[in-house]
């Protein structure tokens, strides 16, 4: 979970890169802050963002907003979300799958006080949702797990030989449950690897090496794909830096970005 809060610019018009988990976004400001896909389906005040929507970038006069971020990762979301196609890439309102509990969080996360108490109702709320019933099947699960160890590398093959499943069921089972399928999220998973080797500045011949690809071009198709934008364009995202920030690496839970740009709140990991 991160709490994100803007005082120094007038407008926001942020390319959401795709990331393997799934977003949900609580917009507590005074302004109106729109999150929109390149199909042009628009979400707002209680946002689901699935694994990879296409062209999604959120809008809106950012002076005096706020907003809280939970990613979760689609395994979870699916018992909490009451999930599954949504899961995908798409834009969902919170609403259709929470009802009215959605709006109902939403007003107690603007009465807060600070941001820890944020994160703690946050945190409740995700609790009430779990549904044991919902998981996951325990097969969908160690795919998900093993693509995300291996940096999306492991091959739906070798996958299947370890399930002792066919790969019709493999590819259907996962694609009902996390809502894309295989290939796809072990494709966005190593996009996600790539995106961040280059924001923290190496090379595109470096990362496409060190991140599985055939080649440079390979990296290049891969990144306009899922960002819509080149290696270079990536590497200084605002929304990358901001994560950079909200999901530190060994860095105290509460920081500040540079003048000019947004602060941002971490909590724990959320279940």
């Amino acid at each position: 979970m991160a709490g994100f809060s803007d005082q120094a610019n007038e407008f926001a018009d942020v390319a959401l890169v795709p990331h393997p988990a799934v977003t949900v976004i609580f917009d507590l400001g005074d302004r109106p802050f729109v999150v929109e896909d390149g199909r042009g389906a628009r979400q707002r005040e209680r946002v689901v963002a699935g694994l990879a929507p296409d062209g999604a970038r959120g809008r809106g006069l950012a002076r005096s907003s706020e907003c809280l971020q939970l990613r979760l990762s689609p395994i979870v979301a699916h018992a909490v979300l009451g999930a599954s196609s949504e899961l995908g890439g798409t834009l969902a309102a919170l609403d259709d799958l929470w009802g009215r509990d959605a709006v109902r969080t939403q007003e107690r996360l603007r009465a807060a006080r600070s941001w820890d108490d944020r994160f703690a109702i946050a945190e409740a709320a995700l609790a009430r949702r779990v549904d044991a019933g919902r998981a996951v099947d325990p097969e969908v699960a160690f795919s998900w797990r093993r693509m995300v160890a291996t940096g999306g590398r492991v091959r739906v093959e070798r996958l299947v030989a370890e399930l002792g499943w066919s790969r019709k069921r493999l590819w259907s089972r996962f694609r009902a449950q996390v809502g894309l399928t295989p290939k796809r999220v072990a494709q966005l998973i190593r996009f996600d690897h790539a995106a961040r080797r280059l924001a923290a500045g190496h090379s595109a011949a470096l990362v496409a090496a060190e991140s599985g690809y055939a080649d440079q071009s390979h990296l290049h198709r891969d990144v306009m794909a899922f960002a819509g934008m080149t290696p270079a364009g990536v590497a200084v995202s605002p929304f990358l830096a901001l994560d950079d920030v909200a999901w530190p690496a060994g860095r105290s839970p509460r920081s500040t970005m540079s003048p000019g740009r947004p602060d941002a709140h971490r909590a724990s990991d959320a279940p």
